[in-house]
């Protein structure tokens, strides 16, 4: 055989090699790892956006225009709605909730948090214990159409349409597929943070209440228990103007929650507030059903999320909904590093989701809310703590030696700042 084919006879036999192994060109077709299975229901439960029935930013309890949000009466449902949200149970039975850790109580209405590392799969048995059909929709990761869960007009039939509206007291099982796409990048921290929700109705389903959280950790890079090793803390916080007027049970919570439901006039709505002054959300009925929530509270009564100077804190920051859901949290008193920038502020917009870094040094209850004027002052705020050290400068050098930065300390106070050497280099200043 001449020489030339013997060249393009090799070359052929490799690329067919290389196109078996990668499974037929399938991303995830070769994936080997983990199996996470997490069984995931639907309940309907009663939600109150402020538990303590004060203004916890103050101290007070509610005034001025905070009563427009926050106020029950004969016409106005107040703090307390009915809502659907998805909650992690112990086994396929549905019968008993797996008891969500102290740690995690700030998460709120959020669903469980689903984790895999790159090359994992999660597998998700879901059952729909509401009134109307729902289901769970996963943004980022790797799914066969039986495992979209969005429902549309999308040429699949059978089998392939079951995930899309799980019928009240049905159950269906998702699998999601975590392959390199779907974890970090070459610019991202070590793992990162999709959104799942349900995308029967979506509407609805999302001001209803049925969203959550998955972090994807890179290949190698998750501990025993599913999170970053690199990380000392992390939080997720959905930032989200809930618009209970689009909800399933508007007109439930409308009989349960006011006391004249006769009376009530759904599309009461005037555009200025209790000053008279113009106003994004006005007044009234309409205007009432908007909470400016953060994980689903209102005025800070989130439990406190609380970390210590010189941990290593990821924030993993959401949001979903219509187009009012445009939102600019800010941290006080502390930086995060965004894709190597350092900030206290950053923007999302609608199913974006953004993760950013965080090395406390400044201890102290700090504010943390949206800096869109008209979202804070309906409710979305909230505190953060933060501890000082433990100890003294032994307890400085052990994380100086672990963090990812080079790090100069002043002496043993909290005061730190980035060292902008390219060899790591900790020095204590007297």
């Amino acid at each position: 055989m001449p020489k030339a084919k013997r060249y393009e006879a090799s070359r052929l036999i490799v690329m067919i090699m290389l196109v078996i192994g990668l499974g037929g060109g399938s991303g995830a077709a070769a994936q080997k790892g983990a199996v996470h299975t997490y069984y995931v229901a639907a309940d309907e439960v009663e939600w109150n956006y402020a538990p303590s029935g004060i203004n916890q930013m103050t101290g007070k309890p509610f005034e001025g225009n905070e009563t427009i949000f926050t106020e029950h009466g004969p016409h106005r449902i107040g703090l307390v709605y009915k809502k659907a949200l998805y909650r992690e149970y112990t086994d396929d039975t549905f019968t008993r909730l797996k008891p969500r850790p102290a740690d995690q109580a700030y998460l709120g209405l959020l669903g469980p948090i689903l984790r895999g590392e790159v090359g994992d799969t999660l597998r998700v048995v879901f059952k729909n214990q509401t009134s109307h059909p729902c289901g769970m929709h996963p943004h980022g990761v790797f799914y066969d159409k039986d495992s979209e869960g969005a429902l549309y007009e999308d040429g699949t039939h059978g089998a392939d349409k079951a995930d899309d509206a799980v019928p009240p007291g049905g159950t269906h099982v998702y699998i999601w597929k975590i392959p390199e796409r779907a974890g970090p990048g070459p610019d991202d921290p070590s793992s990162l943070v999709w959104l799942y929700h349900s995308h029967t109705h979506e509407m609805e389903d999302v001001e209803t209440g049925l969203m959550g959280a998955i972090i994807v950790t890179r290949r190698g890079m998750a501990g025993p228990d599913g999170r970053p090793k690199d990380v000392d803390r992390e939080f997720v916080s959905l930032f989200m103007l809930f618009d209970e007027n689009q909800s399933w049970f508007l007109h439930e919570n409308i009989q349960e929650h006011t006391t004249d439901p006769q009376g009530v006039k759904t599309t009461d709505l005037e555009p200025f507030d209790l000053q008279d002054r113009f106003s994004l959300f006005g007044r009234g009925f309409v205007a009432a059903n908007f909470k400016s929530s953060i994980n689903g509270y209102l005025y800070g009564n989130q439990p406190m999320m609380t970390m210590k100077v010189g941990e290593r804190v990821r924030w993993y920051v959401v949001t979903l909904g219509t187009g009012i859901n445009f939102h600019t949290p800010h941290w006080h008193g502390n930086v995060v590093l965004d894709h190597g920038h350092r900030t206290d502020v950053i923007a999302i917009s609608p199913a974006q989701m953004e993760t950013v870094d965080m090395v406390p040094d400044d201890p102290g209850i700090w504010m943390y809310h949206c800096h869109v004027d008209d979202h804070m002052d309906a409710g979305m705020i909230r505190r953060f703590r933060v501890l000082p050290w433990a100890g003294g400068r032994s307890v400085a050098r052990s994380f100086a030696r672990r963090a990812q930065n080079s790090v100069v300390f002043v002496g043993v106070t909290r005061r730190w700042a980035a060292h902008p050497l390219r060899q790591p280099k900790y020095k204590f200043l007297k």
